[in-house]
């Protein structure tokens, strides 16, 4: 009895961890894409980045407008006097009350603000096309998983059939061992090759359990994702030629408008350090009300204009350091812009050969299946009467099952070849 309780003891974790496994979400690739991006923290980091830059481009045009302030003080203070006709001291008050309005504007700043603008604008876009990088990158991470968990799915189905064929070869082999045409060798050899999908067949589960938490972690959830597809994702062509593409993703690739926007900012930079040495024209003007007595009515005003003009004529050369430093940073982002074309048009060139290296091995590889599919059915038929070995068929078997892993990776590849195209492109193929 003690041992008894000794074995329900050890057994009840596992049946409760059993019981508390959490339960498969089925969700289509858009659906997983969508929820991806909505709680994504890179994604939402650009979001703000861009309601920053818009916040810099609106203060950069707000420097064209004057400003305005005003001021309202009051002062409450005593004051003690003699008075000489008795000689005695008197004590009172001595308040005052004040209020003002001012407004300046600057006339000319040697195009510091243009530059100012242009450099807000250039940052906005650049933002603009970082989000954009970065809502297909997590398209790209979705798409990964989810193919990987297809992929895993479509390969257990393959080794399911390569368990019956398995089972299939054991009843034929005994079968012939029963009339003496076989040994027992021949249903040692069928059962080791059971006994080797099935290993197979465990493997592949367990690749899909993970890629499947793979995909509940993009989609922020904490249970595995099964993918739901109306039909099987096949492979299909681009719809633009290869030099079009190319072309295209010189002009409107995420990186290098990106780089562009940055070369931009970095110009403008170097306008706004020049224009240090112009001198800038300032506009003020401002209208004033003061009183003894706490009331509205009655006081004295004031109102002044100022008009003013300003130059440094020596500042330690500092317009001079900012002047390199802008160049420098210019001559930084030129390079960088290069950099990004040629990484974009390495990374077409390169995805583009991938993708059409696949797409030529999916034909081959459909072709393969059938060759093996035939010669299989001949091999079976050939055991059946007794005039070839069980070695034959088993090795006709494991072509098959090759041929059919390697059509399943091959269209897989094909398609996360793509979806890595579709993030350089930043836009849909």
């Amino acid at each position: 009895m003690l041992l008894a309780l000794g074995f329900l003891v050890l057994a009840a974790p596992g049946t409760s961890q059993a019981q508390q496994e959490p339960a498969w979400v089925s969700m289509t690739l858009e659906e997983a894409i969508e929820r991806a991006l909505k709680q994504n923290p890179q994604v939402i980091q650009a979001a703000g980045s861009i309601r920053t830059a818009k916040a810099s481009e609106r203060s950069a045009f707000g420097a064209y407008l004057p400003s305005l302030s005003a001021s309202a003080n009051s002062t409450l203070s005593s004051s003690d006097r003699l008075n000489p006709d008795t000689g005695t001291i008197i004590s009172g008050s001595n308040d005052s009350y004040s209020a003002g309005l001012s407004a300046s504007w600057d006339v000319f700043t040697g195009g510091r603000r243009r530059s100012a603008r242009k450099q807000a604008q250039a940052e906005l876009q650049s933002a603009e096309a970082q989000l954009t990088a970065q809502r297909f990158s997590v398209a790209q991470s979705v798409q990964s998983a989810f193919f990987e968990a297809l992929r895993a799915a479509e390969l257990m189905a393959v080794t399911q059939s390569r368990i019956a064929l398995a089972q299939q070869g054991i009843t034929a082999a005994e079968r012939r061992l029963a009339v003496g045409s076989a040994t027992r060798s021949d249903v040692l050899r069928a059962q080791l090759e059971l006994n080797t999908a099935r290993e197979s067949l465990l493997q592949q589960e367990s690749q899909r359990y993970t890629a499947a938490l793979s995909l509940g972690r993009l989609t922020g959830l904490e249970q595995p994702v099964a993918p739901s597809t109306a039909a099987p994702i096949e492979p299909t062509p681009l719809t633009v030629s290869r030099e079009e593409l190319v072309n295209t993703l010189l002009a409107k690739a995420p990186s290098v408008r990106s780089a562009e926007a940055a070369l931009t900012a970095a110009e403008a930079g170097v306008n706004s350090a020049k224009a240090q040495y112009l001198p800038s024209v300032g506009l003020s003007a401002g209208y004033n009300w003061f009183n003894e007595d706490l009331a509205i009515t009655g006081g004295r005003t004031s109102w002044s204009v100022r008009l003013g003009l300003s130059y440094p004529i020596f500042d330690g050369f500092l317009r001079e350091e900012g002047v390199v430093r802008a160049r420098t940073q210019a001559e930084v982002a030129q390079a960088q812009l290069a950099d990004a074309q040629h990484a974009v048009r390495t990374e077409t060139e390169r995805v583009l050969n991938l993708l059409k290296l696949a797409e030529e091995r999916v034909v081959l590889s459909r072709q393969a299946v059938e060759v093996a599919q035939e010669d299989l059915r001949v091999q079976q038929e050939r055991y059946r009467l007794g005039a070839t070995t069980i070695l034959e068929l088993l090795t006709s078997q494991t072509a098959l099952v090759a041929a059919q892993n390697n059509l399943v990776g091959l269209r897989f590849d094909y398609l996360l070849s793509r979806a890595e195209l579709e993030t350089i492109a930043g836009r849909k193929l």
